[in-house]
């Protein structure tokens, strides 16, 4: 009987759990903070966002709910975390993309970045629901965030997407030595 009650946890292993919980729980917070900072600058610096800046948001969410599993599922941590770093990635493969649109490297393949164009000889009612209508901002035009910083969005997103994923597969490494 002496065998099936589980003895003391070793402190070690309960820290190293700990740590790998709380360096995941950040990930999806860091993860998470990405879209929600990019629709905060559009409620309150009035920032429109294009086809491929909304396209830059999703990963970060797959990335998040990644990373809260990787926090409440330790015996999956590794992978889960692997893959919240590849969906951040991802978003910033998006970013290198959206970069290449603005320097007009290449073109956008989404008919959303188009530039509305003015229908000549169109009709008062034509001209009405055009204005109601949700604006739209091509992609080949960067939003720069901070005045006189020439980096836009689409690049400091692409710098954040680096620098989120190669901390997080730090902080993987470190809990994968102890």
């Amino acid at each position: 009987m002496a065998g099936i009650v589980p003895g003391p946890v070793a402190p070690e292993a309960v820290r190293r759990d700990t740590g790998g919980m709380i360096a995941m729980l950040f990930l999806a917070a860091a993860a998470a903070g990405a879209p929600l900072f990019a629709r905060a600058s559009e409620d309150l610096w009035g920032i429109a966002p294009c086809e491929l800046c909304l396209w830059q948001r999703t990963p970060y969410w797959v990335a998040a709910a990644l990373a809260l599993a990787a926090a409440l599922l330790p015996r999956a941590r590794r992978p889960l975390a692997g893959l919240a770093i590849l969906a951040v990635l991802v978003s910033g493969a998006i970013a290198g993309f959206h970069i290449g649109v603005e320097q007009g490297w290449w073109p956008s393949p989404l008919p959303g970045c188009q530039a509305p164009r003015s229908a000549g000889g169109a009709s008062v009612d034509d001209l009405m629901r055009s204005l109601n209508a949700a604006p739209s901002k091509p992609c080949d035009a960067p939003t720069y965030l901070i005045p006189g910083l020439p980096v836009s969005m689409a690049a400091m997103n692409l710098l954040y997407a680096l620098g989120l994923s190669a901390l997080a597969a730090i902080w993987i490494r470190r809990g994968a030595r102890r």
